[in-house]
């Protein structure tokens, strides 16, 4: 049982490595189908945030770099230019489904300071209640992670897992390159097998979760680990799923067993 019914808010995370090809050009299918089903999940009377990544990568393709930058205000610029083409073709997909989207770009900070962090939750909930999908990334043009001025989330994982605890949502359903979490790395070993459910995070879980992202991405299953750690520890549920097809998401509400469900075993044994 995958306790979907009562799912009433859901933050849906999708990765740089599903919104961008290996080339650097947009996945313009994959950003229809994430379009056309979140559409269809707010019709159903759900509220949906969208934590979306690419702005980097998106920005590299834009200027035709096959390797991600290491200079702090390159990757800015980069996100810069990313981010502006990004939300264009949002705006472009979301509106052929009539369908209202609005941008929200968080660092840290924003989020530490009281004022701050209430004014954005009023913000949210008022999209949310106008039927709009606030479409949330990182402010990377403005974010660094220097010495006394700490605004970074680190990765976009970890910014979906804060945005689903703050916004008191149900689920979070984080969209990847793999199908979920695995007893070891699927890319290695042939006998690795998917975890249906997890209860908690242990330290064999981390051990088995090393590797980083892609080149054009930051993510890695360690993030996505540590931020399903901070979604049980606020007795919420996340999915960890593909996201070559997001339209996979319709499956997940409907209670069928894809990707990985990570619950707290007290709630798994509810009876919803």
């Amino acid at each position: 049982m995958r306790h979907m019914e009562n799912v009433q808010r859901l933050v849906v995370k999708i990765g740089t490595s599903s919104l961008i090809h290996a080339n650097g050009k947009i996945n313009l299918q994959v950003i229809d189908q994430l379009s056309y089903t979140l559409t269809g999940l707010v019709n159903e009377g759900k509220q949906v945030i969208l934590v979306s990544s690419g702005a980097i990568g998106v920005g590299m393709g834009q200027l035709g770099l096959t390797k991600r930058p290491t200079k702090i205000q390159e990757q800015q610029a980069l996100a810069s230019i990313g981010q502006s083409e990004l939300m264009t073709v949002y705006q472009q997909r979301f509106a052929v489904y009539g369908q209202k989207i609005s941008q929200v770009l968080l660092t840290h900070d924003v989020l530490d300071f009281p004022k701050s962090k209430e004014h954005v939750h009023h913000t949210m909930e008022q999209l949310l209640e106008c039927g709009v999908i606030p479409v949330v990334n990182e402010n990377d043009t403005v974010a660094v992670d220097e010495l006394d001025h700490y605004t970074k989330f680190g990765d976009n994982d970890q910014l979906s897992a804060i945005v689903a605890t703050r916004s008191n949502a149900d689920l979070l359903v984080m969209l990847s390159d793999i199908d979920g979490f695995y007893t070891k790395n699927p890319h290695k070993y042939a006998d690795a097998q998917l975890i249906d459910v997890l209860h908690e995070i242990t330290k064999d879980s981390l051990k088995r979760a090393g590797g980083a992202g892609t080149e054009l991405g930051t993510g890695g299953m360690t993030t996505k680990l540590k931020a399903a750690q901070s979604i049980l520890d606020a007795d919420k549920m996340m999915v960890l799923a593909n996201g070559v097809n997001p339209s996979i998401i319709f499956k997940i509400m409907n209670n069928e067993p894809i990707g990985t469900l990570f619950i707290n075993s007290q709630k798994d044994k509810e009876v919803i």
